[in-house]
């Protein structure tokens, strides 16, 4: 499968470079990458925050990374969800509820608070945004308002990375398949 716009060539000192960063990164160019280099602002921007959003620290990792697959299931990320599982995996974080995420209302793997996270990502990602008072109340309570706020901040990129991904047509490259993570959970028709 193609993306919808064609990736670019990405030559010169600069280009090298961002091919090296990825490859040492993930074993190769991404997709996205190539697409976002006809747009070199728009890809240091892309790239630039979501470097900057991994090193927040307030909030448990595999919190936000379920928070973040959530997203992608929700939304229909392949790529997104492909490449939360891998970073699960290299992060050494529960790959086994990792690979539950899309079918988390009938799982059985998840915790109380994992499930409100899960939910409030689909409340934010939803349009118009479904957050309640309640949800948010008993988040609050669990985490604090240091979590909350990176967490918050955290499920607002992950949708700009789904959506825009989505728009452009970037689709799985088998990641998850390269740590052995697959077959993976698909998303509940409910």
């Amino acid at each position: 499968m193609t993306t919808r716009i064609p990736a670019a060539e990405m030559t010169g000192l600069y280009g090298g470079l961002v091919k090296r960063m990825a490859r040492r990164m993930v074993g190769n160019v991404p997709d996205g990458v190539a697409v976002l280099w006809h747009n070199k602002k728009v890809m240091n921007f892309s790239l630039g925050v979501g470097r900057k959003v991994k090193k927040w620290d307030r909030c448990d990792e595999n919190l936000k990374a379920f928070a973040n697959m959530a997203v992608a299931a929700f939304v229909g990320c392949e790529f997104c969800l492909d490449y939360g599982y891998f970073e699960a995996h290299n992060k050494g974080l529960d790959v086994r509820k990792a690979r539950e995420v899309p079918r988390w209302r009938e799982s059985d793997a998840f915790t109380s608070l994992e499930r409100d996270v899960m939910e409030y990502a689909e409340a934010m990602s939803s349009t118009p945004p479904t957050v309640t008072d309640e949800l948010s109340a008993r988040l609050l309570d669990a985490l604090g308002p240091a979590a909350l706020v990176e967490l918050t901040a955290h499920i607002a990129f992950s949708n700009f990375a789904t959506r825009s991904n989505i728009a452009l047509g970037v689709r799985s490259e088998e990641y998850a398949a390269s740590c052995d993570l697959a077959p993976l959970a698909v998303a509940s028709t409910t």
